[in-house]
Formats: C-alpha cells, sequence, structure tokens
C-alpha cells in the first residue's frame, strides 16, 4: 500500500488579522516543496475568516473551485452575475474556465469557518459556470454524501475524473472507501478517526490507494477525495 500522513501540525499557517487560515499544500505565501497537493488536488486551505471582512473582487481561470462552509454565512459575488450566500451545510462550485472575478465576503457579525478546494481541472479554457448546493452530512450521519463527481448527474459536475465525498461518522460507526482511483486522500474537519490503523485528528489527512474502512472513535466529520490523477 502506497500511503502519506500528512498532519494538522505540517500544515501552513498564514494569520493577517482578519484572516487565519492554514494551507494543507503550497499556497500564497506559505510554500514547501513537500506539499504541493494529490494528484489534480490543489489546494485545502481552512480559513476563518472576521466578521465584516473577506475577499475583495479577484480573478481565476482554468481551476474548479469549491467551497465548503462549516459555520457561518459567506456573500459570494461574481463576473458571471451571481450573487449568493453560502450557509454552513452548503457547497459551492465556481468553474472558472476562460476567467472569472469573484469577492467573498463575511458581512454577517460573526466569524465564518469553510474549506477552499482547488481540483485542476482535465479541460482548459471552458465556459465558466457556478453550482451550489445544500449538502450537510450532519443530517444524514453514517454514510457517504457526494458532493461532486465527473458525471452530469453528479449534484455538482466537475471538469476532472474525481469524486469529493463527505461523511458526519457517529462514535463507533464505520465507512468503508472503496479505492477505485489511484489516489484516495482523506481529510479529518472535526473528531477523530481511523484508517488502516492511522489514528486521524481534526486537520490530518491520510493518502492511501487501497481499500479501507474508516473508523469513529468519536463524532467525526471528514472529506474523501477520489482523485485518477
Amino acid at each position: 500500500m502506497n500511503t502519506f500522513l500528512h498532519r494538522s501540525e505540517d500544515r501552513g499557517h498564514v494569520n493577517i488579522g482578519w484572516l487565519d487560515s492554514k494551507h494543507s499544500f503550497s499556497f500564497g505565501s506559505w510554500y514547501n516543496p513537500k506539499y504541493m497537493g494529490v494528484g489534480a488536488l490543489r489546494v485545502i486551505n481552512d480559513d476563518n475568516i472576521a466578521a465584516h471582512q473577506g475577499f475583495d473582487t479577484h480573478a481565476h481561470d482554468n481551476m474548479e473551485i469549491l467551497t465548503c462552509v462549516l459555520e457561518g454565512t459567506i456573500s459570494h459575488k461574481d463576473s458571471m452575475g451571481n450573487e449568493r450566500h453560502i450557509s454552513a451545510g452548503e457547497w459551492q462550485l465556481m468553474s472558472a474556465g476562460t476567467g472569472v472575478k469573484h469577492s467573498e465576503m463575511n458581512n454577517g457579525d460573526v466569524p465564518v469557518h469553510m474549506l477552499q478546494i482547488w481540483i485542476i481541472p482535465n479541460e482548459r479554457d471552458a465556459h465558466p459556470n457556478y453550482q451550489q448546493i445544500e449538502r450537510d452530512p450532519k443530517k444524514s450521519p453514517n454514510e457517504w454524501q457526494l458532493i461532486v463527481g465527473p458525471n452530469e448527474n453528479a449534484p455538482m459536475h466537475i471538469r476532472q475524473n474525481a469524486e469529493v465525498k463527505a461523511a458526519y461518522l457517529e462514535k463507533g460507526h464505520t465507512l468503508e472507501v472503496k479505492a477505485t482511483q489511484k489516489f484516495n486522500y482523506v481529510h479529518v474537519i472535526e473528531g477523530e478517526v481511523e484508517v488502516a490503523d492511522q489514528v486521524l485528528k481534526a486537520g490530518d489527512a491520510y493518502l492511501f490507494d487501497e481499500d479501507a474502512n474508516i473508523r469513529a472513535n468519536e463524532n467525526s466529520q471528514f472529506i474523501w477525495f477520489d482523485l485518477n490523477n
């Protein structure tokens, strides 16, 4: 089994006052050649954004940008004409394609906690699009919730041969990971789980390429990235 254990404390940490962020992979001012992504998965930023603060308008292209809001509400506005609010339990996928400008602001009175995830597309210079769903695994515990996939009938369609699934696993319960593709990367959001004899806590992640079971030592939430390249 080819494996890699990625501990929370090995993530980059950037705190600029209004933004307190931990980077699983090299991003912005934080660079570590050991952590450059997993296959097409390029970014997992664990962001805490102060009240009435956020990211001003900026540009992206040729990237699949997935946002998972864990606490609070983030307000999104983009050059495609979308003005939306993404609240805890909701997910957004912005396929930047040929280029899009957007802002993400916390207009509320409480901090926002969210994950920003970037996946490199397998199609360049496609037409930008926007998708958003509610998919809170805490409402359906102990089972996988598909968030994005390569097929048009997925909850949100991503331009890559990849699936992203989320789960909330109650203490003592187990979920199976069927390793059908090259990379399986499990990132823990909260709690503590065991994967193939490895104990993972919040912020930890584990890369593996064979079938495995995930067992919750306590109530836990995590994401499974199922990647072909």
